[in-house]
This record gives C-alpha cells, sequence and structure tokens, in this order.
C-alpha cells in the first residue's frame, strides 16, 4: 500500500501529500514541503477517507502515534505584503 504525509494547520482540513519518486525519500520530501513548524505523520493510503465529506471532517488522531517529523518549508506570505 502507498505511504501518504499527512498534516494539519490549525482550523483547516487535513492536508495530505503524495510523495513522488523524484530521488528524494519520504522524510526529505515532508521536510521541504511541508510548513515550517508543523508536524506531520506517515500513513497508510488506506487510512486516508475516500468520501469527500468524511474528509473535510477528519481530524489527526491521538491513535497515529507521535509525529515523523516537522515541517522545514517557509510558511507563505499574502500577495498584499509582495512588494513588485
Amino acid at each position: 500500500m502507498a505511504m501518504r504525509i499527512v498534516y494539519q494547520l490549525p482550523g483547516e482540513p487535513v492536508a495530505s501529500l503524495t510523495p513522488c519518486n523524484c530521488g528524494l525519500t519520504i522524510d526529505e520530501i515532508a521536510r521541504q514541503d511541508v510548513p515550517g513548524g508543523v508536524s506531520f505523520w506517515f500513513v497508510e493510503e488506506s487510512v486516508i477517507p475516500l468520501d469527500p465529506i468524511e474528509r473535510m471532517r477528519w481530524m489527526l488522531a491521538d491513535e497515529l502515534g507521535p509525529p515523523a517529523g516537522v515541517g522545514e518549508r517557509p510558511m507563505c506570505t499574502s500577495h498584499s505584503e509582495t512588494t513588485l
């Protein structure tokens, strides 16, 4: 079964990332793609709800155990803060 990277920002639904075969490990992909300071877990694809409504309600639970790591990607800023 394929593994997925999951994380959740406060007040947001759970985000799921599908790692690609790009020469990086799943850990390296997660650290570079998950926002900085946000914990992430590796889960079997079958753990993620298929129903869109159930998926929106899904929350990361304690049964996932301790996080696999913490993201390192800088958080995005709004376009209004960008100077041209």
